[in-house]
């Protein structure tokens, strides 16, 4: 792999611990979402990787170093830079070899890794990116993948929250006519979220963080007006937004956070004149920069091996239907 040297002067140790952040957690996010690897050993620096992000890297790192003379550097810095180089930087590259990187998510139960290509693909982008998409078909572990990167990211403070959001559609019901609270109300919409997190914290841990609000339940009719820091973000169930919803949803990221939206275009439960806000991000984000979108297809289904059948047992009736 291709590699540069570079020092930075002038040597400040006070600079340097500046530049590169909390545990070289600026040096991490720079390698993520640049698709470089980056070593130093005091102020000499060494960036691996394809051009142009070699480039880029290097570039970088020497203005933040410059900023870092008369700034404190935080996540909120970092990613202000980055954006600033969004034009010129290309797509994150997985690795050299052209298999995705190997994320491990360190859970309650052990370290969760992706099953397959596209598992494995879709940790990286959640890694990588501030908006991510997931589309598939059911049990391909779009949902549970993302509660686990958002509890990973809890746990090493690279947020401050998680918030967990869905749409309030489901058999035609609308929330006003549940019992209980807001919480309750939405209870059984974000049952799938709760499972998880359930499985990978701990009921009671779980519990302490919901009434602390460190984790939040929120309908997404609830999201308008809000800006989201520091926050990790799901919207599952995507494909029943309707357009408006999902444009004021992605339009609510705020610094330091990453937003994860899950759906199946082939479960939508909005009627039928109205098309899924998920259908149309998909046409209209498709190439924007520092959003990620992974396909699931039937062959990622993790549930009992019938339903992958099944899916596809749909998908070919839908292909017929198509061409009929």
């Amino acid at each position: 792999m291709p590699c540069q040297d570079f020092t930075l002067e002038p040597d400040d140790l006070e600079r340097l611990a500046n530049l590169c952040g909390p545990f070289d957690a600026h040096l991490r996010l720079i390698e993520l979402r640049l698709g470089v690897e980056i070593a130093n050993r005091g102020n000499v620096f060494r960036v691996s990787g394809e051009d142009p992000a070699l480039t880029q890297a290097q570039r970088l790192l020497q203005t933040l170093y410059a900023d870092a003379e008369h700034d404190v550097l935080d996540e909120h810095a970092i990613h202000l830079r980055l954006g600033a180089y969004n034009g010129d930087v290309p797509a994150p590259v997985a690795s050299h070899d052209g298999v995705p990187q190997d994320i491990a998510v360190r859970v309650k139960r052990g370290t969760l890794r992706g099953r397959g290509d596209n598992q494995r693909k879709y940790l990286h982008a959640i890694a990588s990116h501030d908006i991510n998409f997931g589309v598939g078909p059911a049990g391909t572990g779009k949902t549970y993948l993302a509660v686990a990167m958002a509890v990973d990211a809890l746990n090493q403070s690279r947020v401050q929250r998680v918030i967990l959001v869905r749409p309030a559609v489901e058999a035609g019901e609308k929330l006003g006519f549940l019992p209980g609270d807001l919480t309750q109300k939405v209870d059984p919409y974000l049952r799938p979220l709760y499972d998880a997190l359930y499985e990978m914290l701990g009921v009671e841990k779980v519990a302490r963080l919901l009434e602390r609000n460190v984790i939040e339940i929120a309908p997404l009719a609830y999201m308008r007006g809000r800006t989201l820091n520091d926050a990790f973000v799901i919207l599952d169930e995507a494909q029943n937004t309707s357009i408006e919803q999902m444009k004021m949803f992605l339009t609510r990221l705020g610094f330091g956070s990453t937003a994860v939206i899950t759906g199946d275009v082939t479960q939508i439960d909005l009627p039928k004149h109205q098309k899924s806000g998920l259908k149309d991000a998909v046409d209209v984000l498709r190439g924007v920069d520092g959003v990620s979108f992974t396909y699931f297809e039937a062959r990622d289904v993790v549930r009992h091996p019938l339903v992958a059948r099944i899916v596809n047992a749909y998908e070919a009736r839908d292909a017929a239907n198509g061409q009929a």
